[in-house]
């Protein structure tokens, strides 16, 4: 599977253009709730879909909020909103939206801060994904846009730091042109799946993206610390989450990313030599600095704190999974499972490769993995559709892999 999805010959192709500014030039910042006004007047007169993009300061700043959002129109022309300006109240910008379509690029990122704000799309076209369908194996923004309409956008501030104030000039260039060219990449990339016959399950796709649940927060959302696999106690499992929880409490506080606080490497450490003074605890990499020594004292309270508890509160070295365990550890655990998972992934692989997709758009790995470890009672077609369905599966996934998931399992059981 190559970028092959449009038929081009790439050796004719001629150089991109280089995009630099807008065309019609960077707009003004809105940051009074007039100028929204005046915004929500020009994209409610406008036409077609709506191309919308956000900054984040993620990395700096703990929330995931967005700190700029771009919106364009045909018609209506590029703004640039600063929530934090409005104090988030763009009522006039939600109901100028409140029945259009909306066209992002990897929606998954923007959708939960843009629902933070009261923003929820009607219908949506999210082209990284499209480009996924249509079979491209890089679907970056910049990559696309190349691909299929010949422009080369300038890119290189997406890691900023988007909470900053004032937003340099070129940031702002940036923020603009990513929303520039989305709605003809839009129109490519419709055009490319009308013509590959997958246009229906790409809007299924859209579809489920945009009425998807928030993600429920993890029970222990500690245990994901990087590096904690060095961790093998009990009593060190218990320090590590007294830290991360000494260091979330205090990243929220500041909104600060976690990892500007306290690295993880630096709560893994810890735990592993178990430090008794504050001396000891200063002693190690990290913490001699001189923004550790003025908050020793919480990360000694936290260690203190997991050193004290009774055997009956520390955490479980391995908690129950909500699900099947590690992949890579059916074979000692369940070998027949193993096997069912090795040959569902082979006839995946196929239908993927026929199809020109990503095996993980496909059918997603979580639903395949749980498949293969219980598997449905009766392997029949229709028990199969209907394990699918209640995972989470789409009707274009299930009508393409149901059959062959049935004949793969009961060949392996037999």
């Amino acid at each position: 599977m190559g970028d092959t999805g449009t038929g081009t010959d790439e050796g004719a192709r001629p150089d991109p253009v280089l995009l630099t500014q807008p065309a019609e030039g960077t707009p003004d910042v809105v940051e009074t709730h007039q100028a929204l006004r005046e915004a929500a007047d020009a994209l409610a007169a406008g036409r077609g879909p709506v191309a919308l993009d956000t900054e984040r300061a993620s990395g700096y700043r703990y929330s995931q909020r967005a700190y700029l959002v771009q919106v364009r129109r045909e018609g209506a022309g590029t703004f640039l909103i600063d929530p934090v300006a409005l104090d988030d109240r763009i009522a006039p910008l939600i109901e100028a939206l409140a029945d259009t379509e909306w066209v992002l690029h990897a929606a998954s990122q923007d959708l939960p801060c843009l629902a933070e704000l009261g923003l929820h799309p009607a219908r949506l076209f999210d082209t990284e994904l499209a480009g996924r369908l249509a079979g491209f194996e890089r679907v970056a923004l910049g990559t696309l846009v190349e691909l299929l309409l010949g422009y080369h956008l300038e890119k290189g501030h997406g890691a900023a730091d988007w909470s900053r104030r004032p937003l340099p000039q070129d940031w702002l260039d940036y923020a603009a042109l990513d929303v520039e060219l989305l709605v003809p990449l839009r129109d490519a990339l419709e055009e490319e799946l009308t013509k590959q016959g997958k246009l229906e399950w790409a809007l299924e796709e859209f579809e489920a993206l945009r009425v998807a649940p928030p993600a429920p927060p993890r029970a222990e959302p500690w245990r994901r610390t990087s590096g904690i696999h060095r961790v093998r106690s009990p009593r060190g499992l218990a320090a590590v989450r007294a830290l991360w929880e000494a260091r979330d409490a205090l990243a929220r506080q500041r909104d600060i990313a976690p990892g500007r606080v306290l690295p993880d490497s630096s709560i893994v450490q810890a735990a592993v030599a178990s430090p008794a003074t504050e001396d000891e605890l200063l002693a190690l990499p990290v913490f001699r600095g001189r923004a550790q020594r003025r908050i020793v004292d919480v990360w000694m309270r936290a260690l203190r704190t997991s050193a004290r508890l009774p055997k009956s509160e520390l955490p479980d070295p391995s908690p129950p999974h909500d699900g099947p365990p590690p992949a890579n550890r059916w074979g000692d655990r369940d070998p027949a499972a193993a096997a069912r998972l090795s040959a569902v992934r082979v006839v995946l692989n196929g239908i993927a490769e026929a199809n020109r997709l990503p095996v993980e758009n496909l059918l997603q790995p979580d639903l395949v993995r749980r498949t293969c470890w219980r598997p449905p009672a009766e392997l029949s077609v229709e028990e199969m559709r209907a394990a699918l369905r209640d995972g989470g599966a789409r009707e274009w996934q299930i009508e393409l892999t149901a059959d062959a998931l049935v004949q793969a399992l009961s060949e392996v059981q037999a």
